[in-house]
């Protein structure tokens, strides 16, 4: 097991920008990164046959992120699972050819963020996706998600989505925003720090309603019908913290749904390590305690991109920078004075870019009032087949934390480890307890991160060559 100097586990814009950062500065650097490709989700690559010359912005430069690892001193170990990490640092992953290890000084944690559901019945038929995953099937396979699609949920990503189906030549038959127009108008002066995001964002919603395209503000997704897959939806009014409210319901015609509400940071390898976290709405959730240096309460263990706080990929990049400056001063390579000469302006340019990205989270902030909005009858944890009405009757009996919870219903304990649904079940603790949603703390992380084959783990033996202890004596 070869030990590095540092460690980077993501290979996003915060990540790939650390371990460039980091090898520049005279680092040992190991990346790692589940994809097969550098690029994250925003600037990803694309797959298979459509790995050509790039088009549309992200493309551009998540390409010019790849040809600059590439040509840096950084190991890169790509197509690998990680699935335990441990203090000190070492980190277990299964990859093309088995369980692998490696060692390092420090760990720089740069693994995104995932998607946040509000679960409404039907959500499990074919046909029903993320609007994230949705965003991936457009840019590596390019496939439209279905031949007429609505687009639900709240925050940048539906125009994004909705704009990325008219470009490929499909249909979205209405786009659903739980956000009244209010909403995007109240963050118009920080949306406004970044003039080329704000532009860019608003040439999609321009061209989503030019194509005559439906805009319900204040609507969400009540409830997904169709016989084997999608076949309508059914909308409805929502006040302004997303409890259902009285009007006409709304019926879409269509053969596939596009819904989320925003990212929560993907936090599971720094809470497996204790690092301390906070709970902050704005910044998508639970969050790892960080300084301006974006160092945890662990000593040589950093946090950055999404999966310190949902910032977007504006501000990735220079975050993961300061990470990578931070642990190459905290092993001695460069100098205090150094690393404040060079963190001076990215700090500056780090939260100007950060005002931006509070305000699109804001727009996707959970509110309380989503859990009315989720029927008995939804299944919330999909992994194991529980509904709604399952989970507040365990919460009655007594399971009032999400550890409580768990141990009664198994929720959580399917395939997705709680990424899916374990938001929705803080959110109905909180609906069903009266307590504020920052009393209600994750699940323990517990190994393995995610689901790996124990004979991955094992690998090829001979049960002949093993060591078999002599009989004990009668």
């Amino acid at each position: 097991m070869r030990t590095y100097d540092l460690i980077v586990l993501g290979g996003g814009p915060a990540g790939a920008h650390a371990a460039i950062m980091g090898a520049e500065l005279g680092l040992d650097v190991l990346l790692m990164d589940e994809n097969d490709a550098a690029g994250g989700q925003v600037w990803r690559a694309p797959g298979g046959a459509f790995r050509e010359a790039p088009c549309g912005v992200d493309a551009k430069k998540g390409s010019a992120l790849r040809s600059r690892l590439a040509a840096s001193a950084v190991s890169c170990r790509l197509s690998r699972r990680v699935w335990l990490v441990e203090r000190g640092f070492t980190v277990c992953a299964i990859g093309p050819e088995g369980a692998e290890q490696a060692r390092s000084q420090a760990l720089i944690v740069a693994t995104g963020a995932v998607e946040r559901h509000v679960p409404v019945p039907g959500w499990v038929l074919p046909g029903v996706m993320g609007l994230a995953a949705a965003t991936v099937l457009l840019k590596s396979a390019r496939v439209l998600p279905g031949k007429r699609v609505v687009v639900g949920g709240a925050g940048p990503l539906l125009p994004a989505v909705a704009n990325a189906i008219l470009s490929g030549g499909g249909r979205v038959a209405a786009v659903v925003d739980a956000n009244p127009i209010g909403a995007w108008l109240a963050n118009g002066a920080n949306l406004l720090m970044r003039p080329d995001l704000f532009l860019r964002g608003a040439g999609w919603i321009g061209r989503v309603r030019g194509a005559g395209v439906p805009w319900h503000f204040g609507h969400t997704i009540r409830r997904i019908d169709g016989k084997g897959s999608v076949g309508e939806v059914h909308v409805g009014r929502v006040s302004v913290e997303w409890e259902p409210a009285p009007g006409p319901e709304l019926t879409v015609v269509c053969d596939a749904v596009c819904m989320g509400f925003g990212l929560i940071p993907s936090t599971d390898v720094v809470r497996l390590l204790g690092a301390a976290h906070s709970w902050n709405p704005a910044l998508g959730g639970w969050v790892p305690v960080t300084d301006a240096d974006q160092t945890t309460s662990v000593e040589r263990l950093y946090a950055c991109g999404d999966g310190a706080g949902v910032l977007g990929a504006a501000s990735a990049p220079l975050g993961g920078m300061i990470a990578a400056l931070a642990a190459a001063r905290d092993l001695g390579r460069i100098t205090v004075a150094e690393f404040e000469r060079r963190t001076g302006v990215l700090r500056k340019q780090f939260a100007r870019a950060s005002r931006f990205g509070r305000a699109m989270a804001r727009l996707t902030a959970p509110r309380l009032g989503a859990a009315s909005a989720i029927a008995k009858e939804a299944e919330v944890c999909r992994c194991e087949g529980l509904t709604r009405a399952a989970l507040d009757q365990a919460i009655a009996d007594g399971a009032v934390t999400v550890n409580d919870l768990k141990a009664a219903t198994r929720c959580g304990m399917g395939p997705c480890g709680g990424r899916i649904c374990e938001d929705a079940a803080q959110l109905l603790i909180a609906a069903a307890t009266g307590r504020d949603r920052a009393e209600i703390q994750p699940a323990t992380p517990r190994p393995p991160l995610r689901p790996v084959a124990i004979a991955a783990l094992g690998g090829p033996f001979d049960y002949g060559s093993l060591p078999m202890a002599e009989p004990a004596p009668l």
